[in-house]
């Protein structure tokens, strides 16, 4: 049972963008999208309402985080994670792979899971496959991502052959233990920057048969043009009829090409973790709010950005703010960021919808690079 209902409805004529539609239990989520990351059961300083008012329908949990602190079964004895946080849209949970192998203190890699310590406490647990598909349906996302290995970059061919396949074991796994009729399951294609294999991953995944497929283990030390070389060869393999994801990634530049090479999904902690260190995005770049040349700044963060904070504060007040670790100015600045975000994927999409999306691509580098 395909438990998220997507549909394609526009493809961009000059590229492989594509404009699309899911519906979960909980909301209906157009396509491409951006999902703010609320790793703690929060995006960090801002409300259930404010999200929805900047035109968030998706956001990100965090399996690992939620797993140690407060505890999966405490969260569903609570009502699930939707009551528990007081969010009506849609949620996708990672498996918990990528924080085991980046925060845990010590982990170690067996065929059954990873053992590990905890980095709050250091006290000692084991996620398997069927562990992480337990926690995900005790938290009761709408979505919830297969239980796989994140490896980093550099890594040597042969370790990333055997990690691939461990995964699509793990995966295999996920799949037999996953029994939540209203959660969708989607896979992971995992290879590091070898395209053989990922697309022998791809292949495996694709014949256990998942909800959605994403692309894992990227941006995570390559280079971006081998990051580039990654997406542009395995993006458009991904199954066409199911929602394409890409992971943890990524910058404006990142969306903007994931999105032509038809990718559907993304997440990233860049625009709130910039945020609290005061990096702001605009169209033309981004700028540090704590420089000495804003002090007196009467101007917005972005003339002409209608999000609520450039609507009301100038760049001398938001620096003034950073400077004096007023909490204010992480929630000011991440409002800030995430609409940025939110709307550049509500620009990709309506580009899309007139066939004009290579069009606005070239006016999107031309804004950045000052040349308009």
């Amino acid at each position: 049972m395909q438990t998220v209902d997507f549909e394609v409805i526009a493809h961009d004529p000059s590229s492989g963008a594509r404009r699309g539609r899911f519906v979960t239990s909980h909301s209906t989520v157009e396509t491409p999208v951006f999902m703010p990351v609320g790793t703690q059961a929060t995006v960090k300083s801002l409300s259930p309402d404010e999200l929805k008012d900047l035109g968030a329908r998706i956001i990100l949990g965090n399996t690992y985080h939620l797993y140690l602190r407060p505890g999966s079964e405490r969260v569903s004895r609570l009502g699930g994670l939707h009551s528990f946080m007081g969010w009506d849209g849609s949620i996708l949970t990672d498996s918990g792979g990528f924080q085991v192998f980046s925060l845990a203190r010590i982990n170690k890699i067996e065929e059954d899971g990873v053992v590990f310590q905890s980095h709050i406490d250091g006290s000692r647990h084991m996620i398997r496959p069927e562990t992480s598909m337990e926690i995900q349906m005790h938290l009761g996302s709408d979505i919830a991502m297969c239980f796989d290995e994140c490896t980093t970059y550099p890594v040597a061919y042969e370790y990333a052959r055997e990690s691939m396949e461990r995964t699509v074991r793990w995966a295999r796994r996920c799949k037999d233990a996953h029994t939540r009729e209203d959660q969708a399951l989607f896979g992971i294609v995992q290879g590091s920057v070898f395209m053989d294999l990922r697309e022998a991953c791809l292949e495996k995944l694709v014949e256990i048969g998942f909800d959605g497929y994403a692309l894992g283990s990227l941006s995570v030390g390559e280079s971006k043009e081998q990051m580039l070389e990654v997406l542009e060869t395995m993006a458009p393999r991904l199954p066409a009829s199911h929602p394409r994801y890409l992971m943890g990634v990524g910058t404006p530049e990142d969306l903007v090409e994931g999105v032509r090479l038809g990718v559907d999904m993304f997440d990233c902690v860049m625009p709130t973790r910039n945020a609290r260190n005061g990096m702001l995005f605009t169209s033309w770049g981004s700028i540090q709010i704590k420089n000495s040349g804003y002090a007196e700044d009467r101007n917005p963060i972005e003339p002409g950005c209608t999000c609520y904070t450039c609507r009301h504060f100038s760049r001398a007040y938001l620096r003034h703010l950073f400077m004096a670790r007023e909490l204010l100015a992480y929630r000011l600045n991440t409002i800030h960021n995430l609409h940025y975000y939110l709307n550049l994927m509500a620009g990709m999409r309506k580009a899309i919808e007139q066939g004009r999306f290579e069009e606005w691509r070239k006016e999107f580098y031309a804004v950045r690079s000052g040349d308009y």
